[in-house]
């Protein structure tokens, strides 16, 4: 079993979180994973997307060219990797920032209102959250409370306080793919 995901979005979104607690949770299981992070100049704004490979074998390389799973928060982010995405592969699209349809039809097409269905749970700053959990729904690499346990060891003391609101968002997003 190997899986290629790809996460993208603005710098801000939490693009690299998302990718970094796939990682973690991997980790955490045993498993083998490569996490690589890419973003611009900017702290805030620019483009930001990670690659995470997640396999129960050795990873030959950390390139991903066809990934099976791709989280695209933003239109750059669909625009850029919608073709990428290998046939049968998933593709999880953030409505709230993106005016148009996915165009492939070979590929499970996850569209939801992350940005809103955030902030109904309890912060916009979850958004990341809630398209993981969509991923975790379409692409059970895991369940979702090993993903609930990764963060909450994995999150430093100074950020626990946003745990609650994460896990609803985790939650939100995964419901409303199921």
């Amino acid at each position: 079993m190997q899986n290629e995901i790809i996460v993208s979005g603005f710098g801000g979104q939490g693009v690299l979180f998302g990718g970094q607690l796939l990682a973690y949770t991997a980790m955490d299981h045993g498993l083998h994973v490569t996490w690589i992070p890419s973003y611009g100049p900017e702290m805030r704004g620019g483009t930001a997307n990670c690659t995470v490979i997640i396999a129960d074998e050795e990873i030959g390389s950390p390139l991903v060219r066809r990934p099976g799973a791709v989280i695209a928060m933003n239109k750059p982010s669909l625009d850029k990797y919608e073709q990428l995405v290998k046939p049968g592969g998933v593709l999880i699209v953030n409505t709230s920032m993106v005016d148009r349809s996915a165009e492939r039809e070979d590929i499970n097409v996850v569209s939801l209102p992350a940005n809103d269905i955030a902030e109904q749970v309890g912060s916009s700053k979850s958004l990341n959250m809630v398209m993981v959990g969509a991923l975790l729904s379409a692409l059970p690499v895991f369940p979702l409370e090993a993903i609930i346990e990764s963060m909450d060891i994995h999150t430093p003391e100074r950020n626990k306080r946003f745990l609650p609101d994460n896990v609803k968002a985790l939650r939100a997003g995964f419901n409303h793919s199921a």
